[in-house]
């Protein structure tokens, strides 16, 4: 914007509050026509302080005053990089790939760009709920000579997906929160601590690994501790600036593929290429006025509807067999009617223990080879087409009750009307859940969000 002379008469009638012509007698007169000699941004900065306006621009922290949305997460920090973003003027899938990244850093042992995970999104511009599918992909066999084969990473592509169909700030924007805080440190979530004393042992058994979660004296990183990634933040910075393109078939692609040769998972660039994440229609149904949705069966198993039908009739919640996988989940809900419930995983508790070296993220287990069973991803919304608002957003982690976690509380709150605190605390274990609900209007009157209070998260928004 360029200063002209009808734009500094605007300023000094209109904002600064001083008539034209007139002494300027006090500091704040001084400083205003200082600031409209410097430039036309100065002028907005020092008339917004004097008359209180908006002084943040879009894409900056602050530009939404009052009502932001609702962020829910199973990591208290990467729900704050989420509300930071609503803050900023981002769309609810602007800041859910902006609480993915960050979890990629603060809960490195259940999401990481060595993994995957699915996510619903529905934007009220499209006026519809899509599903996006990124789960870490299987492998055709056992690469030969592998000893801890590693998934396909399909994490930075589909949170691209996601951002690409539903996003409003730039791209580039929801990796910088997670770069930073890998960069310059963030302490250990007490989240973190939880999943690094249950695997301790055989995580730190690996050297790479063990570089990056041990303290000074060689012990195990605890809660609170200072936790710095460079490696992670160099590779968060590359996505930033190369694209995510680059992490399947550039350069990072290949260093990929030769440091996971290094920690034993061997994927091949040509892997990494043919990696792409699906968007897709969410398997949908008529809900009186609403449409209600849920990820396609292949992700879940049917378990997330047969949940919702199961407590919105008062039976028992169903829970998926086997021994599946870790995985984490969180809802975004913003001013203006949007929603996003995601699932992570990286297929285990901290994915093959490995990390890659010099780039600073573990490789998600290969599903389906050995041992390793991919979990069920849960998450479930709730939409009014008519009005182009969502009702209701909820997804699950706790392996194979996770659907379970993502169905059972919006069953229990929608159908039988109890209160969002307690639908959550009904889940059965291990499952866990977070959700948010707009009954009414999507305002801050008629919006809340829920962590399982039984968890480590957080649930957050602003009025």
């Amino acid at each position: 914007m360029t200063c002209t002379a009808g734009t500094v008469r605007d300023h000094m009638a209109g904002k600064s509050r001083f008539r034209t012509g007139a002494p300027l007698r006090n500091a704040a007169g001084v400083v205003a026509l200082a600031a409209l000699l410097a430039g036309c941004s100065t002028v907005d900065r020092v008339s917004n302080a004097i008359t209180g306006g908006p002084s943040a621009q879009p894409g900056q922290q602050g530009y939404v005053r009052g009502f932001l949305g609702n962020v829910a997460a199973e990591e208290p920090r990467a729900a704050l990089v989420a509300r930071d973003v609503l803050s900023a003027g981002g769309s609810a899938a602007d800041a859910a790939a902006a609480a993915g990244f960050a979890l990629s850093v603060t809960l490195p042992s259940r999401a990481g760009l060595g993994g995957g995970g699915a996510c619903l999104g529905y934007d009220p511009r499209r006026n519809e709920v899509e599903a996006f599918l990124f789960q870490p992909g299987e492998r055709s066999a056992v690469p030969r000579g592998a000893d801890r084969p590693a998934a396909v990473p399909l994490m930075a592509r589909g949170l691209f997906a996601l951002h690409a169909r539903q996003g409003r700030l730039p791209f580039e924007s929801t990796i910088a929160p997670a770069e930073q805080l890998a960069r310059f440190g963030t302490p250990v979530s007490r989240a973190l601590a939880a999943d690094l004393a249950a695997v301790s042992g055989p995580l730190l058994a690996d050297p790479v690994s063990r570089a990056a979660f041990t303290g000074q004296g060689g012990a195990a990183i605890g809660e609170g501790d200072p936790f710095r990634q460079p490696d992670l933040a160099t590779t968060l910075g590359q996505l930033r600036t190369a694209g995510v393109g680059d992490f399947h078939q550039g350069g990072l692609a290949r260093r990929v593929a030769e440091g996971s040769a290094a920690a034993g998972g061997f994927l091949t660039v040509p892997e990494l290429r043919a990696a792409i994440p699906q968007a897709v229609p969410a398997q949908q149904e008529r809900l009186r006025d609403d449409t209600l949705a849920v990820l396609p069966a292949s992700v879940d198993g049917g378990a997330t509807m047969a949940a919702f039908r199961a407590a919105a009739a008062g039976q028992p919640l169903p829970l998926a067999g086997g021994n599946p996988g870790a995985s984490t989940a969180l809802v975004v809900q913003d001013r203006d009617g949007g929603a996003v419930a995601c699932a992570f995983t990286l297929n285990n508790l901290f994915g093959t223990g490995r990390m890659v070296p010099g780039m600073g993220f573990l490789l998600a287990a290969a599903p389906n080879l050995g041992s390793v069973q991919a979990p069920p991803l849960g998450a479930i919304l709730l939409a009014n087409l008519s009005v182009k608002a969502m009702r209701y957003a909820g997804a699950g982690s706790g392996q194979g009750a996770a659907p379970a976690a993502a169905g059972g509380p919006a069953g229990l709150h929608l159908a039988r009307r109890a209160s969002l605190a307690q639908a959550v605390a009904a889940i059965p274990e291990p499952g866990r859940g977070v959700a948010v609900t707009c009954q009414g209007t999507v305002t801050a009157a008629g919006c809340s969000a829920v962590a399982d209070p039984r968890g480590l998260g957080l649930a957050t928004g602003n009025d």
